[in-house]
Formats: C-alpha cells, structure tokens, sequence
C-alpha cells in the first residue's frame, strides 16, 4: 500500500468515525442534562403533562401535538404539489423545460430559512386573518403552508430520482403496447418508484418535525391543546429556542433537553424508516 493510498483509507475511516460519534455525543451531552427528569419518576409527567410553569407543571405534551399537527399537515399539503412537479420535470416536460424546473428546485434548498418566516409574515399571515376572519393569522394553517413550501424541494428531487431510476424497458413496453404518457407514469413509473416516493414523504416529514424559524415565526407560539389549523400552537423546537432558564438545575431547563431528546428519537427513527423504505423490494408492472 503506498503512503497515498494509505493516507486516503485511513482518511476516509477517521472521517466515518468522526461522523458517528458526533450525533452519538450530542446524544449523550443531552441524555446527562437531561437524566434527572429521567430518573426523578416524572417522565411521563412530563411527556403528558401540560406546560402550567405557574403550578409547577413542565409537561411537553402541548409541544409534541403541536410539531406532530404541523409536520402532517406540511406534508400533506406538500405531497400533490410535489408528486405533480416531479411527474412534470420527469416525465410531462423532461427537455428545457423540465430542465429549467429541475435548476429553480435545486436553487429553492439553498433560499435561508428565515426568508421563507419573513414571507409568512408579510404576505401569508394576512391573506389567511382577511379570507377567515378573526384571530392574528398566526396559526397551524399558516406555518404548515409555508413548511409545505420548505420541504417541497427535499421531496422534489427525490421524487425525481426515484423516476429516473425506473427501467426504460419498462416504459419502452408499456408505449409498445399503445400505452400514453400519463398512462406509462401511473401505472409503470409510479408502482416502481413507489419506495422512492415514501423515502421523499418521510425525509420531508423528518424535515419538517426538525425546523424551527418558520414554527417560531408563523405558529402563534401558544403552549396550548389546538382545537383546529386556525389556533396557534407551538412546537418543540420554537419551544427549545423561546425557553430560557437561569437557573440550570431547574425543571424547567431539564425538560429542554427532554424535548431535545424526543426530537432526536423521532428523527432517528425517520431516518431508520427511510433506509429501510430504499432496501424493500420494488414492485414489477
């Protein structure tokens, strides 16, 4: 082995290493901070409970229904629009056109978080209080539809290339037996693509149950039970960045790093179910 090639290998191999003892160390660094809550036997007390600081009450609960409404409803709303743009650039549109698509969906993962809050603000916010009346158009409905718009580009591209990975001889047949475009993608494409389509839906939840600008700016921040997608609400990531404890011993710091630690857990099993989803058997037209 040349000095080249053994300078790569083991390159490569502390890089690897690197990259998984850093999440397995913010793990830990949370677990610690957060293992009094664990041991003290208020766990699900806290996980169930009701945010009451007043009464002495840490409970997340609010927070987690809260992220969990927001991320569905995101998702939701993203799914359609994006299966479409994908089947668009793929295969409706797949010369300048979809090549064109393709470069603006690329460009739209580098756009900050914090633009797409301001948009909110400004043009969204008002649009949702003036077509339904009443309240502050800080609400579910609206940060749902703006993180529909975040994640639309995750979803996109992955959409896209669990399309292209379909087999050409496939849709070759398919068009040999009189079969159309649209006819090729619903019932050759589609079936195909299909653990490539779930991989995109939950990356784009993860993505979702992860960020944190758009639920601070556009959720209303309420530490309450929603009743509908027009109440505000709050998440566990507005929830970690609007909570500040001076005292760190106190319940109430503990329980960022328990909120911390479900979105951890929640995270790492989207990701599982994502590998997972690539590794099943496709299915044959």
């Amino acid at each position: 082995m040349t000095r080249s090639e053994f300078l790569t290998k083991y390159g490569f191999m502390a890089a690897a290493i690197i990259s998984a003892a850093v999440p397995l160390a913010i793990f830990i660094f949370m677990a610690l901070l957060g293992y009094p809550i664990l041991t003290s036997g208020r766990l699900f007390g806290t996980l169930l409970g009701a945010w009451d600081p007043i009464h002495q009450s840490y409970g997340i609960l609010p927070m987690i229904i809260g992220t969990f409404i927001l991320a569905i409803l995101a998702v939701a709303a993203a799914f359609p629009v994006c299966l479409g743009c994908a089947a668009l650039v793929s295969d409706a549109a797949p010369g300048p056109v979809g090549r064109f698509l393709h470069g603006v969906v690329r460009m739209m993962t580098g756009i900050p978080t914090v633009v797409y809050g301001f948009v909110g603000i400004f043009l969204l916010v008002p649009l949702i209080r003036e077509a339904f009346g009443g309240g502050s158009g800080f609400s579910l409905l609206t940060a749902a539809l703006m993180l529909a718009l975040l994640v639309s580009p995750t979803m996109i591209l992955l959409f896209c290339d669990s399309f292209g990975r379909v087999t050409h001889t496939y849709r070759q047949a398919a068009a040999a037996l009189g079969a159309t475009t649209a006819q090729q993608f619903l019932f050759v494409v589609l079936p195909q693509a299909r653990n490539g389509i779930l991989a995109g839906v939950l990356l784009g939840l993860g993505r979702a149950l992860g960020d944190t600008l758009i639920a601070l700016m556009l959720a209303g921040n309420a530490v309450a039970f929603p009743d509908h997608v027009f109440d505000s609400a709050r998440t566990l990531t507005a929830h970690i960045a609007l909570i500040i404890a001076a005292d760190f011993d106190s319940p109430e710091f503990r329980t960022l790093f328990l909120c911390g630690l479900t979105l951890y857990v929640l995270t790492t099993l989207l990701v599982l179910g994502v590998r997972l989803t690539m590794r099943l058997p496709g299915r044959r037209p």
